[in-house]
């Protein structure tokens, strides 16, 4: 008796993907992971305290009072075939030196962006675009978000060709779902023509 195979994959087996969420200080990484994830999400939010100062800009995010510390971890089965591992890195600059273990296996990212703040998401398009890792640009809807065209915020981001550019909002789980459609689409197009 043999087994059917769906896409190398045992019928009835789940195929595990990788995915991060990335971007500046306070931009909704944590919002999106907690979103969507059917698990109790594991958070490394710590209280910010005065050492914060001068060196987390929270002028944007007034109300924030946490920062993630490590990574924040969630789990979405998306089907009866494919189970997505969220991980979302720490957005202050004292923390990249782990995007490069949380990157390792990894299918790819969304770079959550603040319109507010954009330069604080050049850090994270540029991680992903030097790795090759597929990587699309989710503009979440911070105020004033749609105060700008799809063609205005490429420019600004001086996104590479092709990289997907999608307007959600990080505390909306079908907003977030469809962006990490939107990646996991884009991953496999890559993928497509690469082999």
């Amino acid at each position: 008796m043999h087994a059917e195979r769906t896409n190398g994959a045992e019928q009835g087996e789940l195929i595990p993907l990788k995915v991060l969420v990335a971007g500046g200080f306070g931009v909704g990484k944590t919002t999106l992971v907690r979103s969507l994830s059917e698990i109790p999400p594991l958070l490394t939010e710590q209280a910010m305290t005065a050492a914060s100062v001068g060196v987390d800009d929270a002028d944007a995010v007034p109300d924030k009072s946490t920062t993630t510390v490590a990574m924040d971890f969630g789990r979405l089965t998306v089907d009866e075939s494919l189970i997505l591992y969220l991980f979302g890195t720490p957005g202050q600059s004292r923390f990249w030196f782990m995007w490069d273990e949380l990157a390792r296996g990894s299918v790819g990212a969304v770079v959550l962006v603040d319109l507010r703040r954009v330069d604080d998401c050049f850090p994270a398009i540029d991680y992903f675009d030097n790795r090759r890792l597929p990587f699309i640009v989710g503009v979440n809807r911070f105020p004033g978000a749609d105060d700008y065209d799809v063609e205005t915020v490429r420019d600004a981001l001086a996104l590479p060709p092709g990289c997907p550019l999608v307007w959600m909002d990080a505390r909306d789980p079908a907003s977030s779902r469809a962006a990490l459609v939107a990646l996991v689409e884009h991953a496999l197009a890559r993928t497509a023509v690469s082999n």
